[in-house]
């Protein structure tokens, strides 16, 4: 009997570490790894949108105007 439980104790300890390191630690480590992805991107999404509202709120600049001798009247020729 004292055989039947050891090799009991020892598949249960095989079951037990096979669920750890195959199952348990590869979730844990793409859980981890997706969160930083998201972060990631969240920051870089909210990084543009403070450049794009900094781009909004700045004054705008009148184009430049052209002096008036810089200028030559073009007038359609009609047959």
């Amino acid at each position: 009997m004292n055989i039947f439980r050891l090799a009991a104790e020892l598949f249960l300890i095989y079951i037990l570490y096979k669920l750890i390191f195959d199952f348990i630690i590869p979730i844990y480590q793409s859980t981890k790894k997706i969160k930083k992805q998201f972060g990631d991107i969240q920051s870089k999404m909210q990084s543009d949108m403070n450049n794009f509202q900094d781009r909004q709120n700045q004054p705008r600049q009148e184009p430049a105007k052209t002096k008036d001798g810089d200028y030559i009247e073009f007038e359609e020729v009609k047959k």
